[in-house]
Order: structure tokens, then sequence, then C-alpha cells
């Protein structure tokens, strides 16, 4: 898509990150210790760490995954959101104050509390790297896709600036910084994201939402041997002819400029739809169906064909209550769009097709997860996977789970976790809203649905878009932050202090931690940067997939079964973690994006957790008993042998 930079945009977001570096500055000075350094010294209040909690968590995944989504594939979205805040039931009830009884620093901590077994020491260390990067990397995408329309700048220049920022807020006051950083930013999202809604709800639903929408247009045409003949237009004549996806795209020659249409056959005959066609020339060049990209053709897309209130249709509703907004959107007729991916020659085109839905099938699921109509048993087990990874990945999070070090007691970490339950609940029904009102309003970028929600505070005036976008971009500080310093803690604390037994003052530790989250914030970087263009919930949720199967069977197993033991525990990290690796590498979705036939992909699964759960569960139980030590029989009994 084409976005002009705002003068006001970019001051606003100037002013918040200095706030954010500024804050930093000044903490750094009270970050005298390792304990300070790597859990805030265990003295931020419960509420404070409830909302920062919520900071934490409400990640890119959360506002601009989730938001775009819910955008593209309506209520199958929204189930991203509910596995993300059930899982919180899990911390509450199991995790929170054991967490807290048996840490200090890292998860590790609490986890080899009870065996000080360097098996479990190194095995868990290496999770949380690996969990923490895989979590790294669709925050880093997601501060990529945010700068382009806020600061006119190419994605790769917004994954170098977090990366760049994060680096600073960590390196000078690790979790003292990160938390308050995350305060800051998780009341700031609840508060914007609130206002976005009422403003969207006042509003109603619109045929015509947006002063800039582009109107595609529409042609007869008559067909002749699946060949189209005529077009309205006699300075037309057809280029080319492609079926793909079990839909014909048409070239359009007008004096020597190509168009790109969509033929579909109706009652009176065929008709061609203009099609968003983005070309990319074996040249270089970038064409917007048919005209360069300066001409700026192409804005954003996405609306309401059709509304029926009160039995009668209408262009417009005029301000509706929140309930009534779904009621009438459910009635309504939206035009989705599809994408194509043909060869023209020597370019590659991407067309994206209108395709319109009726309302009441967006508000169920089946757009993205195939469970009833065309469903197969890997389009089901997929969609169960990844519910069972939102459900128990969120208590194996290790970003997540020191964040209970920070707070007094075991009674603080269950009033935080409280406190952060009902702000990301509020949250997740936000991002409904958010989500279907970006769908109809004319907001959507087709080739970024990350873009969702800020482009649809940019509806609503410059101002609100400049503000979001910074909370948006405050989103993605704070999550990283609280990851690198989970990553930091691993190497500095996990590996190098305890492990390895290199022995350390708290200066040297925290020295140790700062050169760790440089490297972590390295490598993030050029993750990020590859990883362009994928759905940034989609990412975190094969994240959540990693760290339910490599750390919650251990979490829970040591919890409740006695009979646990350090090799088992070992045994089941590296299992889980190496089993949904490999299905993560080897899925259809990573297979496209190697610029690979997913239909190669070997094994059909996009989320691993279905397989690699139950596998970390069954490697625990057996190492543990094959491992268990033998108990001597009592003297009375030996006596009778």
């Amino acid at each position: 898509m084409i976005y002009q930079p705002s003068i006001v945009a970019v001051m606003v977001f100037v002013t918040f990150v200095l706030l954010v570096i500024g804050l930093s500055s000044y903490l750094a000075r009270r970050t005298k210790s390792a304990h300070s350094y790597f859990a805030a010294g265990g003295t931020i209040h419960w509420s404070v760490n409830g909302i920062a909690f919520a900071g934490d968590y409400l990640s890119a995944a959360s506002f601009l995954g989730i938001c775009g989504m819910i955008a593209t594939t309506g209520y199958d979205g929204f189930l991203y959101s509910i596995g993300f805040l059930a899982g919180w039931v899990v911390a509450l009830f199991v995790v929170a104050e054991p967490m807290k009884r048996l840490g200090r620093y890292t998860f590790t901590d609490a986890l080899n509390a009870n065996f000080k077994s360097p098996g479990i020491q190194l095995a868990t260390a290496i999770s949380t790297l690996v969990v923490s990067i895989c979590y790294l990397i669709p925050q880093m995408v997601g501060a990529g896709d945010l700068v382009t329309p806020l600061l006119g700048l190419p994605h790769y220049m917004g994954v170098i600036m977090v990366g760049a920022i994060v680096i600073f807020i960590v390196a000078t006051a690790g979790m003292t910084s990160t938390t308050y950083v995350q305060f800051l930013k998780g009341g700031l999202l609840i508060v914007c994201s609130s206002l976005l809604v009422f403003l969207l709800i006042r509003k109603g639903l619109d045929t015509k939402p947006q002063p800039d929408y582009h109107v595609f247009l529409t042609q007869a045409a008559t067909v002749a041997d699946g060949k189209v003949t005529q077009v309205q237009d006699p300075t037309n004549r057809v280029a080319a002819q492609v079926d793909a996806g079990g839909k014909t795209f048409v070239k359009l020659d007008r004096d020597g400029v190509g168009t790109w249409w969509v033929l579909t056959m109706a009652d009176n005959g065929a008709v061609l739809k203009e099609a968003l066609a983005i070309t990319r020339t074996a040249g270089g060049a970038t064409l917007y169906n048919g005209a360069p990209k300066a001409d700026r053709k192409f804005f954003q897309v996405g609306h309401v064909s059709k509304i029926i209130d009160n039995g009668v249709e209408v262009e417009r509703t005029g301000p509706v209550g929140p309930f009534r907004y779904l009621a009438l959107l459910e009635k309504a007729t939206v035009v989705r769009f599809g994408e194509q991916v043909i060869k023209d020659g020597g370019d590659k085109v991407t067309v994206y097709y209108q395709n319109p839905t009726p309302g009441a099938r967006i508000m169920r699921p089946g757009l993205k997860f195939k469970v009833d109509e065309g469903a197969t048993i890997w389009t089901k087990l997929n969609f169960i996977s990844l519910m069972l990874a939102l459900f128990f990945g969120t208590a194996a999070l290790p970003h997540i789970l020191i964040r209970y070090y920070t707070v007094p007691s075991p009674k603080c970490a269950r009033k935080s976790t409280i406190v952060a339950i009902a702000a990301i609940g509020l949250f997740y029904v936000l991002t409904l809203f958010l989500g279907l009102g970006a769908m109809v309003n004319g907001v959507l970028d087709v080739e970024s649905s990350n873009m969702a929600a800020p482009l649809l505070a940019r509806s609503f005036g410059t101002l609100l878009f400049a503000v979001i976008s910074a909370v948006a971009f405050a989103t993605i500080l704070g999550t990283v932050s609280g990851l690198i310093v989970a990553a930091s803690g691993a190497v500095a604390h996990d590996l190098l202090d305890v492990y390895w037994s290199v022995r350390m003052t708290d200066q040297a530790k925290v020295r140790a931690g700062k050169i760790a989250a440089v490297s972590v914030g390295a490598l993030a970087i050029v993750l990020g940067i590859l990883m362009k263009g994928m759905n940034v919930s989609f990412l975190v949720g094969l994240a959540f997939a990693v760290a339910a199967s490599a750390n919650l069977p251990a979490i829970l197993m040591m919890i409740f079964w006695k009979r646990t033991t350090a090799k088992g525990i070992a045994a089941s990290v590296v299992t889980g973690m190496l089993s949904s690796l490999l299905i993560i590498l080897l899925s259809p979705s990573m297979f496209a994006q190697y610029g690979l036939d997913k239909n190669a992909a070997p094994i059909p699964l996009d989320n691993p957790g279905i397989v690699s759960i139950p596998l970390s569960f069954l490697v625990l139980v057996v190492v543990s008993l094959l491992t268990a030590p033998r108990q001597e029989p009592p003297a009375a009994v030996r006596a009778n042998v």
C-alpha cells in the first residue's frame, strides 16, 4: 500500500520514544544489583505489576495481529483472543504462587529449585532463549509494519529502530525500566482502544466509509469458448487470461497499459470486476494495477456492500450501541478480499479480488479454520493444536513467568495475576470491535493485515492515528524489553553463573546480562527483517506452541507428580522444544515463507502442539520412571526374604 507520512504523527511518535528513553535513563541510576536488574528488586506493587503484566502480554500479536486477523477472517481471528485470555486461568490457579515461592531471577530457578540439576539448568536455559527468540520475531515484524505508514520508512528500518531502542532500555535499567514502560503502555493501550471503539460505534455502519476509498469499476463482457470477446470500452483489448485458484483473471490492455480484472458469471452474462493487482516486474518496478507506484492509485480497501436495518436496506445506520453494531453486521454483506499470485510473462502479479461474504458467515468459525464446510482431518487437528498452544502457552512463557519475581510475596503474585486478567479481558473484547471495524471501514491494507487497527484510527483523524501508533510502538517496546530481560537472565544467571560456575560479582553478572541483551537484540533484528509479511498473531501462536511443549509439562509435573525426576524434566524440555521446532520448520506456512510450494511440506500441520505437548508429557513420565531412585524395602521385609 501507499502511505503519506504526517508531521503530527512523527512529532507525537518522537515525543513518546524520548519519554521512554528518559524514563529508562532515570531508572538506570537505581539499578545497582543483579536482583534489581533481573527482577526489579522484588519491590513492584501488585497493582502496578498487574497492569505491567497486561502491558507485557498485550504484544504486537494482540494489538496488531489479532485485530488484523479479525479484520480478514472475522470470528476465527477472535479465537486467538479467546485462547490468549483462557491461558491466564492456568497461570492464576497453577503457576503464580509456586513460581514466586521457588524462584529468584529466572524461570529456571523455580524449575530446578528442588533438584539442583545441571541438566535442568542447561535445558531450561536453552528453552528460555529459544522461546524468547521465537516470540521476538513477530514483535520485530510488527515494528517494521508500523513505521511504514507512521514515518514513511521501509520495513527494515522499523525493525532496526525498535531493536536499538529496546537494547538501550534493557541495557540501562533492566527489569525496573521494563516494568514501568509496560505499565505505561498497558494503561494507554486500553484507554486509547476504548476511545477508538467508542468512535467506531458512534459512527455506525456505512456503505461508503472513506472519502479516498477506491471504487472498484465494473464492465460488462461477453464470453465465447472461455475467452473474453467484448467489453464496454472498445479501446480495451484482452492481453492475457489466466485461470488460477478457481478464478479467471483477465488483463486488459488500453493504450499499452495493462490492468487486471476478475471474470465472474452473472445472470445477464459475464462481468469484469477490477482487481487490486500489484505487479513486480522483472526489472524491479512495482505497478499498482497498471499504474506506477508514484501515481498513488490505490488506498485502503474493505467495506459493507449491503446493510439491512429493521428489514430495510440502507446506506448508513448512524450511531448504534455495541450489541446493535454486531447484530447489524451479522445481517450485512461484507466485501472481503481473496489473494492469488499469478505469472504474466516474467512478471509476478499478486491479485487481490473482491469476495462478497455474508455477515453471518463472518460471525461464525470457518473462514480461516476449516472445522465444518470443507474440513479435513488435518484442518481439524490444526485448529485443536492451535487452541492447545494458546491455552497452555501463557503459563509457560519465560518473560511472563519472571514477572512474578518483581513483587514482594506469593500473595502479591496472585493479586497481580487477577488485575492482569481483568485488564487483558477488557482489551480482548475491544479487539473484536477494532477488527470488525477495520474490515468494514475501508482501511485495510491487503499487503499487511497487521496495520488494521492503526489505519482504523487514522480514519478518525491524524492525531488519534499518531497516538495509537505511538502506543502500538510502545507495546512492542515493552514486550521486547521483557523478552530480552528473560533471555539475558538465561545467559548471565542460568548458564554462566550456575551451569558453568563462572563466579561473578553482582556488577559482573549485570554486565554479562547487558552483553547478552545486545546479542539477542541483534539476532532478533535480523530474524524480524527476514520474516517480513507474516501475520504477527500467527507467529506468536508458534512461540506459544514451543513454550507449551517445552516448559509447561515440566512445570505441571514438578508441582503435581512426586515421582518426577531431574532427568525426566530435562528430557521433557528438550523433547518438547525440538519436536515443536521441527514440526514448525517443516510446516506448510514455513514452506511458503521459504518460497516453496506449501503443498510439498512433509508435515501438514502448521501448529505442532497436538503432537509435541503430549510427547513432552510422555517422555517426562517414562524417563522419570526409568531414572527414579530405587527404594530399599523395610527391614521387616528384608528379614523374611
